[in-house]
């Protein structure tokens, strides 16, 4: 029997310890979730989740990075199938050099297949392409019963394929699933910048955008009239007539890498309002006030965290708290909320990322709707942290707002419960598949989720 590991999120907080199983295929997922024990089990991809949804305190967790093969491209058919243990990179690079480029990317390359389909991501065009699950056009899933079972999004089973996307790893775990993909001339996208004052600057340009990829880095130590000012990129993906002439010949070349790496440890409070409050500075005042037509590498537009190894160790020994949250369009003044309330209380983050969301899935624990959405990065051991984020918590109640479960690790049972109406139907369809309660996380048990 493996002994147990410790395992945390990638905000490296609250770690616990379970036994970890790696297993190759479909029969030994099976027969990882059969001997699950009475703590229950999990899955787990590369661990980019940022709380505690891969792990299972006293539990089992299935690695499933081991669940790789061939990557198989129709492109007729526009769709790649694919085993749930292969990244988002491996992906990217097997479709790019053949002409073609996944729907919807997450901020990294650095998360499973089943991964994405769990967290159902979404990417800089949700506005116009929705999440993941809206490209899905079939998964194997791994119920606790032994079954294996194919499901479609309009199949026999649709309420399970729906229950799954976004579903946290809990009816199953994903095997191998099948995604539509688009065609693209280029490696490239063509990028125009622009640096705005404040948030009503940059709400107004995002909301009157054609481009389909869009996002916004927002300052959210800026003060008085340049509170949330930011700098706006939004993207195209390039042809080969947008190229400069020496990347025309080779127009699919495709070389991610890390060319950083962050200090194996960091001290604490290295991350604080003045140092971050300089970073910040600089950065805006260094953006173009209006560029067009730049051509940025997609790996470099869509990933540009990937190029620091381990960024999330800067935030020191105690780790960073992700908060991400939606709010709906019409309720834009909790933004405004929220951004303020930032920046006075002098919170400390440099990635500040906001979007602009379009349709949902039919998921029911989906986190996108339409509206916005801001994602920013905190130190944990930050002074009065936790409090600040429930007074957040219950603005965003006001108005309908919700979290995401894949980035969340400190809200309260009551407070998601709230937000995500779809919970009973979503557990109605779990019970059936998982009547034992065999799948559980801690993410589950903290929010009473099962």
């Amino acid at each position: 029997m493996n002994p147990p590991t410790l395992l945390t999120g990638w905000g490296r907080t609250a770690p616990t310890a379970a036994r970890v199983v790696r297993p190759r295929d479909a029969r030994r997922v099976a027969d990882a979730l059969a001997g699950a024990g009475p703590r229950g089990v999990v899955a787990r991809g590369l661990g980019r989740s940022y709380g505690d949804a891969a792990q299972s305190a006293g539990g089992l967790v299935v690695d499933c990075t081991g669940l790789t093969g061939p990557v198989r491209l129709d492109p007729e058919r526009g769709e790649v199938t694919a085993p749930a243990g292969t990244s988002m990179g491996r992906l990217i690079d097997h479709l790019l050099p053949r002409g073609h480029f996944v729907p919807v990317t997450p901020g990294t390359r650095h998360v499973t297949l089943g991964g994405a389909i769990a967290a159902d991501v979404h990417g800089k065009n949700h506005h116009v392409e929705s999440s993941l699950g809206a490209h899905l056009r079939a998964l194997t899933l791994c119920t606790p019963d032994g079954r294996v079972r194919a499901l479609t999004p309009d199949g026999d089973d649709a309420d399970l394929f729906w229950a799954t996307v976004g579903g946290m790893g809990l009816t199953g775990v994903v095997t191998d699933a099948t995604l539509a993909v688009r065609p693209v001339e280029t490696a490239h996208a063509r990028v125009d910048t622009d640096r705005t004052a404040g948030l009503d600057a940059s709400l107004d340009l995002m909301s009157r955008a054609e481009h389909p990829y869009t996002v916004c880095w927002l300052d959210l130590l800026a003060r008085g009239a340049a509170t949330g000012r930011g700098v706006l990129t939004r993207a195209h993906h390039a042809r080969v007539a947008d190229l400069p002439r020496p990347l025309r010949s080779a127009p699919l070349s495709h070389r991610p890498a890390a060319l950083l790496a962050a200090p194996p440890w960091a001290p604490p409070r290295l991350l604080n309002r003045w140092s971050v409050g300089a970073f910040n500075a600089a950065y805006h005042a260094a953006a173009p006030e209006r560029r067009r037509g730049r051509v940025q590498s997609l790996s470099s537009f869509f990933h540009p965290l990937d190029a620091v190894r381990g960024w999330n160790r800067i935030y020191g020994p105690r780790g960073l708290v992700q908060y991400q949250f939606a709010v709906p369009f019409g309720a834009e003044d909790a933004l405004t909320d929220i951004v303020t309330g930032l920046s006075r209380a002098g919170a400390p983050s440099f990635l500040a990322v906001l979007k602009r969301m379009g349709e949902p899935t039919p998921a029911p624990l989906s986190f996108p709707r339409p509206g916005w959405s801001l994602a920013l990065d905190l130190p944990a051991d930050l002074p009065g942290l936790g409090r600040l984020l429930r007074g957040f918590d219950e603005r965003l109640l006001e108005v309908g707002g919700r979290l995401y479960l894949a980035k969340d690790s400190r809200a309260s049972a009551e407070t998601v419960h709230a937000m995500y109406p779809g919970l009973p139907a979503w557990r109605r369809t779990r019970d059936r598949v998982d009547p034992d309660g065999v799948l559980v996380s801690d993410l589950a048990r903290r929010l009473r989720l099962v």
